[in-house]
């Protein structure tokens, strides 16, 4: 399934709030993804929210193709790039070879843990020989649920090392970082950097 529907109720109601809060791009991570790939390089986007780091990829001479799985937040995606924003559940992956880099910031987070590997594998797959493949997630022990309702996989690192490793992927590497989100809260990041 690759989806809970719960979270994307939360995502579609709250559309406006989430894409109106003028977030920046995490440069730390983002320019260390770029200057691993050629200017010019295909991107896919996954779960693009708002649209700022498909805004900062393309100033920089990418060739990017956001996605987001909620209508609504593509929409206004949509609006802020003016250029096309795919509806897309990670489940319905299908491109085989297709980009040079693919970018998932704070989105595979909310994948079920069952179906995480399954996902990994599909990214991999869209991917060409050598791509590089960027994801973040909140780090935890046991999948739960937030104050908004939103499902969470809240991984390990040695959980994702597991799911990485059975989906395939050569290289993985892991940093962690305190920082925030939606929720105000202090939150525990992960962040992975995975090539084919």
């Amino acid at each position: 399934m690759a989806q809970d529907d719960r979270t994307l109720k939360f995502y579609g109601q709250e559309a406006i709030a989430y894409t109106s809060r003028c977030l920046k791009p995490n440069l730390t991570y983002i320019e260390a993804f770029l200057s691993a790939l050629p200017v010019g390089s295909v991107i896919l986007e996954l779960g693009c929210g708002a649209g700022q780091d498909s805004e900062f990829m393309i100033s920089r001479g990418f060739d990017v193709r956001p996605t987001d799985g909620t209508f609504e937040i593509a929409r206004a995606a949509e609006k802020r790039l003016g250029i096309p924003v795919a509806n897309l559940l990670f489940a319905d992956m299908n491109e085989e070879g297709a980009y040079d880099g693919i970018w998932a910031h704070a989105c595979l987070l909310h994948v079920p843990r069952a179906d995480l590997p399954g996902v990994l594998a599909k990214i991999r797959t869209a991917l060409k020989d050598g791509g590089l493949f960027y994801a973040s997630f909140k780090a935890g022990e046991t999948e739960g649920r937030d104050r908004f309702d939103r499902y969470y996989n809240y991984p390990s690192e040695r959980s994702l090392r597991e799911w990485y490793m059975a989906a395939g992927w050569a290289e993985v590497e892991i940093s962690a970082e305190i920082g925030g989100g939606y929720d105000q809260m202090p939150t525990d990041w992960l962040h992975v950097t995975a090539t084919k």
